[in-house]
């Protein structure tokens, strides 16, 4: 049943649009007069909390020696926490989505079950070294945030949709730590948990494009051999065109004979 393969990307396409915001924040340090002396982009990269913390306490001074090595601050980092399946958002599971593709040699018709929403748990750490830094990044942050901002995001190119994600914030936690005395190293984190709505989708089915109906209607079901009294037959007129054409409908009405049965599996009279 799990042997066949498919990847959409989406997650990964979710985690690009949320580092994509926060991609070209900067901070601007002024003198005792007012007067800018730094404009510095802040580094943002894909990596666990832990991870950067544990850097720091490695290589505390940030001076000397030290400093060719030392990871300089403020810098960002994000990553994902956890997935959480939203039954609120459920839909109607056994609904199929189709899709006309045209490619070089033939039309195929791609369909696809509902997808499944699940919401996508991101966290985002502000790390500083000084007060003034973490809040010029917070405040280009938070106001963004009421408490969600939309992304339109390509889910699937096979399938060719697009859909509006939403990045709601959750909480903001701060916490200020020393190392040593009061004067030696000081590390400020910000840590913003996010909560993205995402829905996933399962794997892609093709099938030839139908283009030809038949329906046959029937004077009396309740008979355990009914006669067929007509058929009504659609086509489209051309039958060569594609999604992406002008065209009508064709059709065709069919009567037959009260005398007559026909062949279940053929369709034919008999």
């Amino acid at each position: 049943m799990f042997g066949q393969h498919f990847y959409h990307k989406q997650i990964r396409n979710v985690v690009i649009a949320f580092g994509s915001l926060f991609n070209d924040i900067h901070i601007k340090r002024l003198d005792s007069s007012g007067n800018p002396v730094q404009n510095l982009k802040v580094p943002l990269s894909y990596s666990p909390k832990e991870k950067f913390i544990a850097r720091i306490e490695q290589q505390e001074n940030l001076t000397g020696t030290d400093s060719s090595v030392a990871i300089t601050l403020p810098r960002m980092a994000f990553d994902i926490t956890g997935y959480t399946y939203d039954s609120s958002r459920k839909l109607n599971k056994n609904q199929r989505i189709g899709v006309v593709t045209t490619n070089a040699d033939t039309t195929k018709l791609n369909t696809q079950y509902s997808p499944v929403p699940y919401d996508v748990d991101l966290e985002l750490n502000v790390f500083s070294s000084n007060s003034d830094d973490g809040l010029q990044i917070i405040e280009q942050i938070l106001p963004y945030f009421q408490p969600d901002y939309t992304v339109t995001i390509i889910e699937n190119t096979t399938m060719d949709t697009k859909r509006d994600i939403p990045f709601v914030l959750g909480t903001v936690d701060y916490e200020d730590t020393y190392a040593g005395d009061l004067t030696t190293s000081r590390r400020i984190t910000y840590t913003l948990n996010f909560t993205a709505k995402i829905y996933l989708y399962g794997p892609v089915s093709t099938s030839a494009v139908i283009k030809k109906v038949s329906t046959d209607l029937y004077d009396n079901t309740a008979d355990k051999s009914p006669f067929r009294k007509e058929r009504v037959t659609v086509t489209p007129n051309p039958t060569s065109a594609d999604k992406d054409d002008t065209y009508t409908y064709t059709t065709t009405l069919d009567f037959f004979d009260d005398a007559k049965n026909y062949d279940e599996e053929t369709g034919n009279d008999v």
